[in-house]
């Protein structure tokens, strides 16, 4: 008979030194952390005002890329900007030299240079970084080398690109923020469903106001995962330490990007407050016992991670924004996809809308409907090249835009406050839940730039 195990969750792993950056009064009683939302909401102190505009760079004619972290998603991309005009991979760096050198015959077999390989540990990208003559550090490493590799990237006069998320603890979202000012460097957090056909249709949709003014949106990331996490190769050599250690929304920003660039987050309005709770934490610890035989050390194993999460945002202006997580349960795919507005309703899988006005009343109608219509012109003119790429194509698309954007001395659209804010849902999740659902403070990435900022316009090849 298969054991039965019942696991009361503990608080998650928030990482101590948020405390003592953000000043926050850090009294553990009860299982609880006292929460000061003012300090958790603070600017750093010395850190003036942001930029007036949103920042470009000097066009760069080829754009030359060091890429960190070669595995399934790393290799991903490299193949795409192989295929993208005015870039070349110059430098490549993983802990497995096999893959160093897969990356290497591929970049030669495009009837490029082979690029200098670096493969002597953990660190070696810090050696890239300051010895290659480089215009971007691109990097699709495990969550936890993300921002010491940006950082590494933007102290060696070089642009950074990161897998999400950018960070998941609040000081490094800070972090971040205060290098790219610093360094006058881009550090954008490639967020590839921002691209999809259907996410860019719908932004089309809001631009041109037929959901008339946005009141309400839903995303998540639904993913059955748990055969990956405990997986002994891949992914699975480090993603399932978070669920161990940490309890809140760990990977919001897939569902999040796309409402959040409809919502002119950053540009117009801002995540000003959230609650988070957590369900038990019984799918991981059930799946090694389903899965694993009597001794395997994995059945023995204690989640910290609850199956599912909820998170709901308040923005400044009043809309509302709810966030789920659940990578450890039975169940088919999903980011949701829904946005409300006062004129119109989307909704993903399947992919549906209505219309006031237009559809049939009270009735769903297929988006692809209204694609002839409203297809995006990014879609339109690119969509054949991106065929075949990672995401359905999505992955091909922020590859272009990337490179576009560098080339031509244009902001990015997706910029470091982005990457800040819809990282920092990860820790500002884990102090609510350990908090029975305490409300917690966003910081204020943009110090107010958001009220002046213009929205993302409607990009293009």
């Amino acid at each position: 008979m298969k054991r039965s195990r019942h696991q009361h969750t503990t608080p998650g792993g928030m990482n101590r030194r948020d405390f003592v950056r953000l000043g926050a009064a850090a009294g553990i009683g009860a299982g609880m952390i006292a929460l000061d939302r003012a300090a958790f909401a603070a600017v750093p102190e010395g850190l003036g005002p942001a930029p007036e505009m949103p920042f470009a760079a000097p066009p760069i004619e080829n754009v030359r890329i060091g890429y960190v972290g070669v595995g399934g998603m790393g290799t991903s991309h490299v193949r795409n900007l192989l295929g993208i005009e005015g870039c070349q991979i110059v430098a490549v760096c993983d802990i497995v030299e096999e893959k160093v050198a897969n990356v290497q015959k591929m970049v030669e077999e495009k009837g490029f240079p082979k690029p200098t390989g670096y493969s002597r540990g953990e660190r070696d990208f810090e050696r890239l970084c300051a010895e290659e003559d480089l215009d971007l550090v691109y990097t699709a490493t495990p969550w936890a080398w993300h921002v010491p590799v940006c950082m590494s990237a933007m102290e060696n006069g070089k642009h950074a690109a990161t897998e999400v998320p950018a960070a998941y603890t609040l000081e490094d979202c800070w972090k971040l923020v205060e290098g790219a000012e610093k360094f006058k460097k881009h550090c954008v957090m490639m967020e590839n469903c921002c691209y999809g056909r259907a996410e860019m249709q719908i932004l089309l949709m809001v631009r041109q106001g037929i959901f008339g003014d946005m009141v309400h949106g839903e995303g998540g990331y639904l993913h059955d995962l748990r055969e990956l996490k405990f997986a002994n190769a891949g992914e699975g050599l480090w993603r399932r330490k978070p669920t161990l250690e940490r309890n809140g929304n760990l990977y919001p920003t897939h569902g999040l990007g796309p409402i959040a660039q409809c919502m002119n987050i950053n540009r117009g309005d801002k995540f000003d407050y959230m609650v988070s709770l957590s369900s038990q934490a019984l799918g991981m610890e059930l799946f090694a016992d389903d899965n694993f035989p009597e001794g395997d050390p994995r059945r023995d194993e204690k989640f910290s991670n609850g199956d599912y999460n909820t998170s709901l945002i308040k923005t400044a202006i009043g809309r509302t924004i709810m966030v789920q997580h659940n990578c450890d349960s039975p169940r088919p795919y999903s980011r949701i996809n829904m946005l409300q507005g006062t004129r119109a309703i989307t909704q993903g899988y399947p992919d549906r809308i209505y219309i006031e006005g237009r559809s049939p009343a009270h009735t769903w109608e297929d988006l692809e409907k209204y694609r002839e219509e409203f297809d995006h012109p990014l879609w339109k003119q690119l969509g054949p090249d991106a065929g075949g790429a990672g995401h359905g194509g999505m992955d091909y698309m922020e590859d272009y835009r990337l490179i576009k954007c560098l080339r031509e001395g244009l902001p990015l659209d997706m910029d470091v406050y982005d990457a800040a804010a819809w990282s920092a849902v990860g820790p500002l999740s884990e102090l609510s839940v350990a908090n029975r659902a305490q409300t917690v403070d966003f910081p204020d990435f943009t110090r107010g730039r958001w009220q002046t900022w213009q929205p993302l316009g409607l990009v293009e090849a």
